[in-house]
């Protein structure tokens, strides 16, 4: 009787084990703006900030890559980063979204994360990066820690994939074929 209550437990709880974030498959995602730090904005060679709302998504089929800022989490889906280039999905259909959480930083690497962002906003300029120095995006969004989360979105901003840490191969090609779907 007590290995079968527990094992209903178990089953029951296995949905929340997979997926315990607060993004859902068909919605939109929760609503949030970050205020400190925010968007990148390139202007000739000086890098400025504005604040960023999650309101902002819709009119694109968009990957959102909201990841911690450490280099071991940028490692996460490098993969999904290379395909993505090699998809080369038109820019008036297509965005990606890089969200980095300055706050998730290993201890005295933030002013490198802050760095290394604007370089990157040098080097791809087309690119949407938002730096979040208060970690208010993973904290809304209630994502792990430490950890990379890749959200597409269709044109309407509505949730159709959402994964946190490593894809595979077979999650790769089916982020790539949501997208050319729903372009």
């Amino acid at each position: 009787m007590y290995k079968a209550l527990l094992t209903i437990l178990f089953i029951v709880t296995i949905p929340t084990l997979a997926q315990a974030n607060d993004i859902e498959i068909g919605a939109t995602l929760p609503t949030v703006t970050v205020t400190n730090k925010g968007e990148l904005v390139l202007n000739n060679d000086s890098i400025s900030y504005q604040f960023w709302h999650s309101t902002k998504l819709e009119g694109k089929t968009r990957i959102i890559m909201a990841i911690a800022g450490r280099s071991s989490a940028k490692k996460i889906n490098a993969k999904l980063v290379n395909a993505i280039s090699a998809a080369r999905f038109p820019q008036q259909q297509y965005q990606t979204t890089t969200i980095i959480n300055q706050d998730d930083a290993i201890w005295g690497t933030a002013s490198f994360v802050k760095s290394a962002t604007e370089d990157n906003k040098k080097k791809y300029p087309w690119s949407s990066i938002v730096l979040d120095s208060n970690g208010i995006v993973q904290k809304t969004w209630d994502l792990k820690k430490e950890n990379s989360a890749i959200i597409v979105l269709n044109k309407n901003a509505q949730v159709v994939f959402v994964h946190e840490g490593q894809l595979n191969q077979r999650q790769i090609e089916q982020v790539i074929a949501l997208v050319k779907k729903n372009i």
